[in-house]
């Protein structure tokens, strides 16, 4: 019985080339194994693949050239990203009340939405990339690395300061809630 599901499993699985790269998948010229319903419903008449038969294992090689094109090309573009990032300082205020406890906090969504605002370069830093094990709550100086490029981590500079925010009126009444 486990011979025969096992035969069965391997049989609903196909070689295929990728001519692009697909996200979780691989990049140009891989030969990967994938479903056959996968392959033949999505990745093949997409144009992201085809059929790994004899005939196509030979067109392997301009498929490399092309990816090794690619991948040079990102790497350079994603290192003078990084050098303009080193540069880059960022500044913050966050709210703060009479004990110095802070209001809100500084997180990835607000980092990069203040990278957009300050460059259009920086605006296809997508947020899930910017390496914050917590969002910031207090005051002070921190180094954010950000991950370009599997290959390439810029360092960015945040400088956070408070502004204290009085929560009452002039008559001392708390205006929090109005």
């Amino acid at each position: 019985l486990k011979i025969c599901l096992k035969k069965e499993n391997t049989m609903s699985q196909i070689d295929v080339i990728l001519k692009e790269k697909v996200e979780n998948l691989g990049a140009e010229a891989d030969v990967i194994k994938v479903r056959r319903g996968y392959a033949n419903n999505f990745l093949i008449p997409t144009g992201k693949a085809f059929e790994a038969t004899k005939g196509n294992l030979k067109q392997i090689e301009s498929l490399k050239k092309a990816r090794a094109i690619r991948e040079s090309d990102e790497l350079e573009s994603a290192t003078k990203l990084a050098n303009r990032l080193n540069k880059q300082r960022l500044k913050f205020e966050l709210a703060t009340g009479q004990g110095g406890k802070a209001f809100g906090s500084v997180t990835t969504k607000d980092i990069q939405n203040s990278l957009a605002e300050t460059d259009r370069q920086f605006r296809d830093i997508d947020r899930k990339q910017i390496d914050l094990k917590k969002p910031i709550k207090r005051t002070g100086d921190f180094d954010v690395d950000i991950k370009i490029h599997p290959d390439v981590t810029a360092t960015l500079k945040l400088k956070v300061s408070a502004v204290v925010t009085d929560q009452k009126g002039q008559d001392g009444q708390d205006r929090s809630d109005s």
